[in-house]
Formats: structure tokens, C-alpha cells, sequence
């Protein structure tokens, strides 16, 4: 009986022996498979928070875009203003210029046409005092322009 005991022995070893390694193989199957399910869950987690993502950057592009597009509206707005301002500005000061030269312009003819009369006045009140005396005066003047008139041709 001896020598069944250890081929006895020897078999049930093997048995326990291909039982654990069937029960290791299996738990090392499970744990893959877990490890699959919980990357595949992971995976689609990280999917749909990409998606979220995504779609919220998406959202923020086009706030972005709006945004812009208002700032360039109201900033050519603002520019449009400005050149008008300016430009009325300059027409204001050009128009209040040319009003200030125009007085003075008429005011210098004023002036000259008063200092004319008053010319014309003195030179008849002396023509009345002094005929002889304008006649020659008038001599005089008519022959220096006869002389430059020479001396030109």
C-alpha cells in the first residue's frame, strides 16, 4: 500500500494542481475583462466629456465671434462719428475763417472807399481854391505817364 500512496498522492496533487492553475487562469481572465470593461467605460466617459467639450469651446467661439463683430460695429461706428466731428470741426473753423476774412475784406473796401471820397473831396475843394495850380499838377502827371509809357515800348 505504500508505494499507492505516493502515485495516490501524486494524482491528487496534480488534480489540486490543475485545479488552482484552471481557478488562476480563470481570475486572471476575469480581471482582464474587468480591466477592459473599466477602459472601455473610461474610454467612453473621456468620449463624452471630450464631446461636452467641445461643443462648449464651439459655444464659446461663436460668443467670441459675436463679441467681435459688435466691437468692430461699434468701433466703426465710433470712427464714423470722429471723421464727422472733424470734418464739421474743420468746415466750422474753414466757414468762420472765411466769414472773418470776408468782413475784413469788405471792411478794408469800406475803409478805401471812404478815404477815396475823402481824396476826391480834397483834391476838389483845393481844384476850386487853386485852378492854375491843377492845371499844372495835371501837366505834370499827364507828361511822367507819357514817359513811361516811352520807355516801355
Amino acid at each position: 500500500m505504500n508505494s499507492n500512496s505516493p502515485t495516490h498522492v501524486g494524482s491528487s496533487s496534480r488534480g489540486s494542481s490543475a485545479t488552482a492553475t484552471a481557478e488562476t487562469a480563470a481570475s486572471v481572465a476575469d480581471a482582464v475583462a474587468r480591466g477592459g470593461a473599466g477602459i472601455a467605460q473610461s474610454a467612453q466617459t473621456a468620449g463624452a466629456s471630450l464631446a461636452e467639450d467641445v461643443a462648449n469651446l464651439r459655444s464659446d467661439l461663436a460668443s467670441m465671434q459675436q463679441t467681435m463683430m459688435k466691437f468692430m460695429n461699434d468701433a466703426s461706428g465710433e470712427a464714423a462719428k470722429s471723421a464727422r466731428s472733424v470734418g464739421q470741426a474743420v468746415a466750422s473753423q474753414v466757414g468762420s475763417t472765411t466769414h472773418d476774412m470776408v468782413q475784413a475784406g469788405t471792411e478794408m473796401a469800406s475803409q478805401a472807399r471812404d478815404q477815396m471820397k475823402t481824396f476826391a473831396s480834397e483834391l476838389e475843394t483845393t481844384a476850386r481854391k487853386n485852378p492854375l495850380g491843377t492845371l499844372a499838377a495835371t501837366l505834370v502827371v499827364g507828361v511822367v505817364i507819357g514817359m513811361m509809357s516811352r520807355g516801355r515800348n
